[in-house]
């Protein structure tokens, strides 16, 4: 394959300085490196300047709409969003000591932050520099109420955006739902948990009153009244002082049918002992004491005969 060298604008940068190397002599049998001198660095300000006036177009304002300014000022918003952020951020670097621990001036993530709201502050300040210059030169910044413009995107693909935001929507609605249901089951279950306790608390504290009330150690059963009040609403604890009022407390139950030394010496039962009592018949006479009995089988069998 033959190849041109007669032009040394197709040829690279290193072809050429071989050719070189090789007019000077400089190339022997073996391993051949050039040498490369340092880069000498041109500052053709003339050059610059006419290329500036090529590419520079000279149209007014209005055509560019470009504008040189500073940032707006951080508006409080803004700066409690970023203070809430540079929180987390901190908050997620301490709990987690496997990702890489970064301070805030180095932070790539608070960087990445910081340039996003830059660029919003100095939108906000071109913003408030244009406007005013453009109502001086009398051009609208409002859409009109008949303004008609073509749309981008057809209704149907529109439509389908619609239909997956509502999707989203009630995704992340139900997915809320479902949060809430966990934490409510949870607080109900803590909340059983702590009746059951404060049950078996107060069992024992009852225990260890009746336990004392028995030994005699302690004479006092307020602890009985206390306990029902919490379970007794206020007017049945009045019907009960009413009731106990008229009839009293009742007394001791169990135990009330034993014999006692007065009962077992008392006989008047035995020396009177009561008559027996008169049946009636069908219409209601009192009979002789004798209860009416009944005919035997042969006797009836006969009086149906008669019959």
């Amino acid at each position: 394959m033959e190849m041109d060298y007669s032009s040394e604008s197709e040829l690279s940068d290193s072809d050429k300085e071989l050719q070189d190397a090789f007019v000077e002599g400089k190339l022997k049998p073996g391993l051949n490196i050039v040498e490369q001198a340092p880069k000498k660095f041109k500052n053709n300000l003339e050059g610059l300047k006419h290329k500036l006036e090529e590419i520079q177009l000279g149209l007014p304002w209005i055509e560019k709409l470009d504008f040189v300014n500073e940032e707006a000022p951080l508006a409080p918003e803004l700066a409690a969003q970023l203070l809430a952020h540079e929180q987390k951020r901190e908050n997620q670097l301490k709990n987690n000591k496997k990702l890489p621990q970064f301070k805030p001036s180095e932070d790539p993530v608070l960087n990445d932050f910081n340039r996003e709201m830059s660029f919003l502050r100095q939108a906000q300040a071109a913003i408030l520099d244009a406007i005013p210059k453009l109502k001086t030169l009398g051009i609208l910044t409002k859409r009109p109420d008949d303004y008609f413009a073509e749309m981008a995107k057809t209704d149907e693909h529109m439509q389908k955006i619609r239909e997956r935001l509502m999707q989203r929507q009630q995704q992340q609605q139900r997915s809320e739902r479902v949060k809430q249901l966990r934490q409510q089951r949870k607080e109900g279950k803590l909340l059983q948990i702590q009746t059951k306790l404060q049950r078996q608390q107060e069992k024992k504290e009852m225990l260890d009153q009746v336990k004392k009330y028995r030994k005699g150690v302690s004479k006092d059963l307020d602890f009985l009244d206390l306990k029902k009040s919490k379970a007794i609403s206020r007017k049945a604890l009045e019907k009960r002082k009413q009731k106990n009022k008229k009839f009293g407390f009742g007394g001791k139950k169990k135990g009330g049918k034993l014999n006692t030394k007065e009962s077992a010496a008392d006989i008047s039962e035995y020396r009177n002992p009561k008559k027996p009592r008169k049946e009636r018949d069908s219409k209601g006479n009192k009979g002789k004491g004798k209860a009416k009995t009944r005919p035997g089988k042969n006797r009836r069998v006969k009086a149906r005969n008669k019959k």
